[in-house]
């Protein structure tokens, strides 16, 4: 059993965090921007919350951030009552925010000043594999690092692998939402074309689901989408501000992405018709405006 501080309790967050207390068996203590939502976890899981990221930090011996952009994350770490202010020599940070690879580079300059290490860990697999604890974990630090930190880990992961060093993690999960973006719009197309061709959409995919056209994307989303019902998964907003993170570096390491970013546009058009809150596989009411 460590001694784990866990900062941030969103959808994602508070199952993550509630997976090291009841599956890892660790001490947590949590921390959250709005108090309530830390006392709602304090009830179910147990554990402690603290009112402070950097109280919440004191002590521990792995810290996990998962937040909203890289401000949100500076603030909670770098920031004047954020983690790096308490946390003890040898202590690792963890980070399971979707973020830049520049704000990685830098929590792990932070760290080795500090003592302490970095790891860079965005996830994969939406609010369902939060709650089921079957995340994918995209990390980015050195080897022996990764070594110490993965048991822990794996308390709320199905696969996680180090992908290099610190910012390799966020890099990789930029090609993960690049994939998606892609493969959600195909989809959202192919529907789209069975319907106007008048075909039965579940014997549709029931079939090509089993050939080369198939895919997670069409196992679990093609029936809501076929409805229309798009509260389902990842938000659009939250996919417009990881392809947004894509982009920009992309325009750094010269890739040439021209898929992504008209599927970057095309989710700007569904946040123009009120589909902000609306999950990834609404790029299909776009075409059935």
């Amino acid at each position: 059993m460590s001694k784990v501080a866990f900062i941030g309790l969103g959808v994602m967050g508070f199952p993550m965090a509630g997976h090291l207390k009841t599956k890892g068996g660790h001490d947590v203590t949590v921390y959250n921007r709005t108090a309530a939502k830390a006392a709602a976890w304090v009830e179910k899981f147990g554990g402690s919350s603290a009112p402070t990221p950097a109280q919440a930090a004191e002590n521990a011996d792995f810290i996990f951030t998962c937040v909203g952009n890289d401000d949100d994350l500076r603030s909670v770490t770098t920031g004047p009552e954020g983690v790096f202010q308490s946390m003890k020599p040898g202590a690792i940070l963890i980070d399971n925010t979707t973020a830049s690879a520049e704000v990685a580079r830098e929590l792990d300059a932070a760290a080795k000043a500090k003592g302490c290490s970095f790891i860079d860990a965005p996830v994969s697999g939406g609010q369902a594999g939060a709650e089921n604890g079957v995340l994918t974990v995209m990390c980015g630090g050195d080897e022996a690092t990764f070594a110490t930190a993965k048991p822990v880990i794996d308390a709320y992961a199905r696969m996680v692998g180090l992908m290099g060093p610190a910012g390799a993690g966020q890099l990789t999960k930029m090609i993960n939402q690049i994939c998606i973006a892609g493969v959600v719009q195909g989809l959202a197309e192919g529907i789209h074309f069975g319907k106007r061709a008048g075909l039965d959409i579940e014997k549709v995919v029931e079939v090509i689901s089993k050939g080369a056209a198939g895919s997670w994307q069409m196992e679990n989303r093609h029936k809501t989408m076929n409805e229309g019902k798009y509260d389902f998964g990842f938000a659009i907003d939250w996919m417009r501000k990881d392809l947004g993170i894509v982009l920009t570096e992309a325009r750094q390491n010269g890739a040439k992405l021209p898929l992504t970013a008209l599927v970057d546009q095309f989710y700007g058009d569904v946040q123009a018709m009120g589909g902000n809150r609306w999950d990834t596989s609404s790029l299909l009411a776009r075409l059935e405006k």
